[in-house]
Order: C-alpha cells, then structure tokens, then sequence
C-alpha cells in the first residue's frame, strides 16, 4: 500500500472513530434520549471535532509514522494530539453553539478517541509483528546483553522483513538484577557462564552480541565462550550506531579474529599529531601496501598541505588514490610511481616535492621468500631505507619515521636481519643530520597482504586443511589501524634516533588462531576442516621479540608505546660493510650472508 493510501485509510479510521465517540457519548450522557438541544450541539460538536482534532493529529506527524516501528515515543506524541485537539475543540464548540458540552462527554469523548485512535495504530503493529513470527523459523537466536542495544535489536528482529526467519529466544546478561525479568516480553536466562548450556537447551544457531559499550577484553572473553559453542557469533560494531542513530539489523557483522585480542581501542593525542602533520607536505613510501595504504588514510585526515603517496606498484598506488580522492577531496594527492632502490629518481622526488615528513613503509616482508632471494632483501630494505634517507638529510626533512619489525629483534631471517640493518642506519645518520631519523617496531598485523590470517580464510573457504607451521609457534598480533595509530602517535614523541616499540599485547599461539578461525567460520576443528602441520619455514622462530638484550625500554606519554635504548651504531664500519654490500650483491648469495652475519651480531641464521 503507498504512502497516499495509508494516509487516507488512517484518516478515514480517525474521522469515524471520532463521529462514533462523539455519538455513543451523548448517547451514555441522556440514556439514549438525547434533547433537541444537545443533537445539534451534539453535530456541531462532532464537525468542529473532525476539523480541529484532524489538524492537531497532522501537526503532531500522526500519519507520517511507521506504526509498525510505533514505542512510547509515538504514545505520548499521540496523546497530546487528542488532548490538545479535543480542548480547542471544546472551546470552538462553545462559542458556535453557545452551551457548553458537558464535561462527562467531553471527557468520555477524549478517553474513546484515546483508546480507539491508539488501538487501531498498535492494531497495525501487532499484525507486522504476528505476520514476521508466522514465517517459517528456522533459526533460533540469543543475544547477548539486555540493554538498550538488546532491545533496539530485539525489536528489529520483531519487525524487519530480513531478519525473517528467525526466533529469538531471549537476552544473556551479567547484570543480576535484570535476572528473571523480561525485556520487550523475552526473558533473561541467565549471564554469560549459561550461555553454553543456553545454546543447547534452546538449539540455539546465531548468537548476537549487542554489548558495544563494554570494554575489548569483556568482549573478547564472551566471544571465547561463545565460540565453543558452535553457534555463528555476530556483533554490534561500537557505540557509535547507537550515537549516529544507524543501528539496525544491517550494521551486525561476523565476530572476526579482532575482537578476540581483548584490547581497547588506541587513544591517541590529536594536538601532538596535528603539530607534524597538518599542514605539512608528507611523503608515504609503500603506500599501495598494507600498512602505507593505511598511512595514507589517516594522515590525509590531519589535512597536510600535500600528500605524496609513492610506490612501485601502479596498482595499488591508483587503488588508494582513488579511495582517498573520493574521502578526502580537499587534501592536495601526489601519485609517483618509483623504485626506492633508484637513487636518483629519490632525489628528484625529494627535489621535486620538497617533503617535510617521511613515513617509509616499503620494503619486501616475506621471510620464505627474502631467504631465497637475500640480494632483493638488501637491494630493497636495506640500500632502499639507505636512498630514501640520505635523500631525507640532504633536503632537510624534519622528520623520518621508519616501519620495522620485530623480527629485527636477534633476527633469524634475512629479513629481520635487512631490517635491523636499517634500523642501525638512520640510528647512525641520525647522529649527524639535522632531521629527526626514528623507527617503529611492531609485530605483524591482522588482515595484511600475505599473512596468515588471510591464508587461513582462503584455506577454510576452499574446505580446508588449513595448514600450521608448528603447534607452538606464537606471534604478537595488532590491527592495522591501530598498528598505524600508534605509528603516527609515536613520531609525535621523535627527538631522534629512538626505536619505538608498540606494545602488542600477550602472544598468540598460530594454533589457537587457526581453531578460533575455523570456528568463527561455523565448523568444527579436525571434524569439519583438518588442521596440518607443514613444519617451520626457513627463516622462521617459534617466538618472537621486540628488544634485544641490550635494548633497556622505557615509557612515552603513551600508556603503549615505549623507547628502546639507542646503541652506538660505529658509523665508519657500517658504511664499510655496505661497500662489501655492493661489491658481492652480483655474486653468489652466501656472500651476501656472510655479510649479513659480520653486520649483525645477533643475527643466527635457522635452516
């Protein structure tokens, strides 16, 4: 039915329950023998009602409302129509006829329209309501939290056409007092320690959890419980859809690896960040990757003066750009498609574009793959970091800030080993440039290109096996945008020559992030996909670290970000040893090894 028609069938509803009030009234007033005198007054009455009470109910927006969405709001909305209607109306109705209607039937009029008006709308509503639960339900539901969220998506599931289907069963919630009691007429089985037994006492197939004000870690260990269970998790993503207004059934997604490590999200100071990077011209090196894309993103929201996203990839360099043109159309872009290994194509971008900010984010981070190729790990990471920094200090660049990795940490690969290489050089060119050279050092983050996380989903998509290195194999792991955060965040706090180190939280076992994985996915572990073991790679440790022995940290104005202790870095040898670098990166790649190991003392090589 349009909107005309509904308008139009409501109004006519309205004007003969008016008319019926109005009658049965005067009938109940004068036992059903009404004077000559009050059947007119009774008419005029009944006209000069229709008119007014019609306007107030329009004014008060009483037929442009979603009666099948209608709550308390709609309620007393509708109550002031009626009431303000029938006051005006009973002064009209004096000054017209010239008695006054008595007050019995003025009253009884009111509490008629009242209950037959709100009637017929919650009527309407109830027909939705029956209509959605008479579809054939397959799935029965539990959602977790009994708050406002619970029962905004409670009420959706009762009304939404897509939620078809479905029966929800009743809330969780840890709040005792709600224990027992019922929210939009379900009840409230129990906390979250019944959620298992919940699950199968009512075959219960989806769980939600609308908590979204509740801390990371509460989250986190009621998705623990949760995924136990076997039952598809969905959460309600932050409190801002309750802010904005945009909850709804749409904004549920599938619990993800994310939510599983249990940390708040990343506060950072706005001032301090702005400081050194609004305005300015900012260069992102890597930025079609995973981690310079993400740069890009958040640094174009702090509106630098320019934005210049470099990358060897045309890519993935066009993809970002596209992003950000369309998100941020008032910040100046830069494409330039170039190699860091080119060192005279870096001082032509730096002379071109005169950069006051350096992120430098590129680099080859595959440690299979730069074991067998060592040469590319030192051409890229290592005289890559050493173009783009030279070209830093010579143009002046106030600030350089490097991504690492803690594999740098007593590396193991030749990648770590690259990477702490560079690491040691912008700690040495630190000491006599005027730029402030420091590096940032996190462990791998969720969801970038060619980590585990994606290899397990393709792995789970295709039926599996998914395949596992070693069952005691453990990583730090971080998202990207709060990884990101915390970079930017720590380049506010660069005097020089620091190596900031993230905090990443616990470690998680490769294993349990693979089970978690499978069982987020709606399967079983070894049942429904097999889990195999392929062995360690080469280059790889079964843990990693983030300090070095000698690396004492200490703390930032940031409860996560902390400073490992600068080493003296002998600048005459390491500009040696990178000479022997250039002389053997043509020869075999033993001999870029043997350098490798003279440069980095820490650096034991795992076949």
């Amino acid at each position: 039915m349009s909107y005309r028609s509904r308008m139009l069938v409501l109004l006519v509803v309205d004007i003969c329950i008016i008319w019926v009030a109005i009658a049965t009234s005067y009938l109940f007033r004068f036992d059903g023998n009404i004077p000559p005198l009050y059947e007119s007054q009774m008419l005029v009455f009944a006209f000069v009602t229709t008119v007014i009470c019609g306007v107030s109910l329009a004014f008060f927006r009483m037929y442009r409302r979603m009666w099948q969405y209608a709550s308390i709001g709609e309620i007393v909305e509708l109550v002031k129509a009626i009431v303000i209607g029938i006051a005006l109306t009973y002064i009209a109705t004096y000054l017209l006829h010239g008695v006054r209607v008595p007050l019995s039937i003025t009253s009884r009029t009111l509490e008629i329209m009242l209950l037959f008006m709100g009637g017929s709308r919650f009527l309407w509503r109830l027909i939705r309501v029956n209509r959605t639960k008479k579809a054939e339900l397959t799935n029965n539901v539990l959602v977790v939290g009994a708050g406002d969220c619970g029962a905004l998506i409670a009420k959706e599931m009762m009304t939404n056409n897509s939620f078809s289907g479905n029966r929800l069963v009743g809330f969780v919630d840890d709040d005792p007092y709600k224990r027992n009691m019922q929210v939009v007429g379900l009840p409230v089985l129990g906390d979250r320690t019944k959620i298992e037994e919940m699950v199968c006492t009512h075959q219960i197939h989806d769980i939600i959890i609308a908590m979204p004000s509740v801390k990371r870690t509460n989250i986190s260990d009621i998705i623990n419980i949760c995924k136990l269970t076997g039952a598809k998790v969905k959460i309600i993503p932050s409190i801002n859809d309750l802010i904005t207004g945009h909850l709804a059934v749409e904004t549920l997604r599938n619990v993800e690896v994310e939510d599983l490590l249990g940390r708040d999200p990343v506060k950072i100071d706005l001032e301090g960040i702005a400081d050194y990077v609004s305005d300015k011209v900012v260069l992102v090196t890597g930025a079609g990757g995973s981690i310079g894309s993400e740069l890009s993103r958040q640094i174009a929201s702090f509106n630098p003066s320019r934005l210049l996203l470099l990358g060897h990839g045309e890519n993935s360099i066009y993809t970002i750009e596209m992003e950000l043109r369309s998100k941020y159309p008032q910040v100046q872009l830069e494409t330039v498609i170039a190699d860091i290994q080119d060192r005279s194509r870096m001082d032509d971008v730096f002379n071109r574009f005169r950069p006051q900010v350096v992120f430098h984010a590129a680099a080859h981070k595959h440690v299979p793959l730069m074991e067998r190729n060592p040469s590319e790990a030192v051409k890229n990471n290592v005289f890559g970091t050493k173009n783009v920094a030279d070209c830093a200090d010579k143009y002046k660049v106030e600030r350089f800030v490097m991504i690492s990795s803690d594999k740098a940490v007593n590396p193991s690969s030749i990648m770590g080993a690259t990477k702490r290489i560079a690491e040691m050089y912008i700690q040495s060119i630190n000491t006599i440039s005027e730029t402030q050279f420091v590096a940032v050092r996190f462990g791998n983050v969720l969801g970038s290109r060619g980590s585990v996380i994606p290899r397990f989903k393709e792995q789970i998509a295709a039926g599996g096996p998914v395949t596992v290195t070693h069952p005691d194999m453990v990583r730090y792991f971080m998202t990207i945008p709060e990884a990101v955060q915390l970079v930017i965040q720590a380049g506010s706090f660069a005097k020089g020559g620091e190596i900031f180190i993230l905090d990443m939280g616990q470690p998680v076992r490769i294993l349990d992030l693979a089970q978690d994985l499978i069982r987020l996915s709606g399967y079983e572990p070894n049942v429904d996909i097999e889990i195999n073991f392929s062995g360690m790679r080469e280059g790889e440790k079964l843990f990693e670290e983030l300090l070095t022995d000698e690396e004492a940290v200490t703390s930032t104005q940031h409860e996560r970000i902390y400073i490992g202790k600068p080493q003296q870095i002998n600048r005459a040898e390491l500009e040696l040893q990178f000479k022997r670098f250039e002389k053997v990166l043509g020869e075999s790649q033993s001999s870029v090894r043997d350098v490798i190991e003279h440069l980095v003392p820490f650096y034991s090589h795992v076949s």
